[in-house]
């Protein structure tokens, strides 16, 4: 087994106070990242489902357009055409770009602690 797998392992587990930390951080950002989907989804479908020309008519395409910006921030269909709709999308640009930021934050800081951790004292 490589070295990054078992880190992944560790992780998973939580062999140690530093792979606790880690897992606990991208569990919960996983955790609200599915329920920020959830709601947009249904916020998405009421802004939108009547609105002239837009990909959105059912809580289907809503789920879609809502779970394809939070995870590649674009999609085949076309940007909200309501100005509730296309609020929302700023809102889940910004949320979904924090997203990345803490996790990168958070892969730094875990990487940071198990150097440490392995480095002779």
């Amino acid at each position: 087994m490589g070295r990054a797998t078992s880190e992944a392992v560790a992780v998973a587990r939580g062999s140690t106070p530093t792979h606790r930390h880690l897992r606990d951080r991208v569990t919960v950002m996983v955790v609200v990242t599915v329920l920020v989907d959830a709601v947009c989804t249904v916020l998405a479908y009421f802004a939108e489902r009547h609105a002239p020309q837009t990909d959105i008519h059912s809580l289907g395409s809503a789920a879609f357009w809502a779970t394809s910006q939070l995870l590649t921030v674009s999609s085949y269909m076309s940007n909200p055409v309501s100005t509730a709709g296309r609020a929302l999308d700023v809102v889940m640009e910004v949320y979904a770009i924090t997203v990345v930021a803490s996790l990168a934050g958070s892969f730094g800081a875990f990487f940071h602690r198990r150097s440490q951790e392995r480095s002779p004292q």
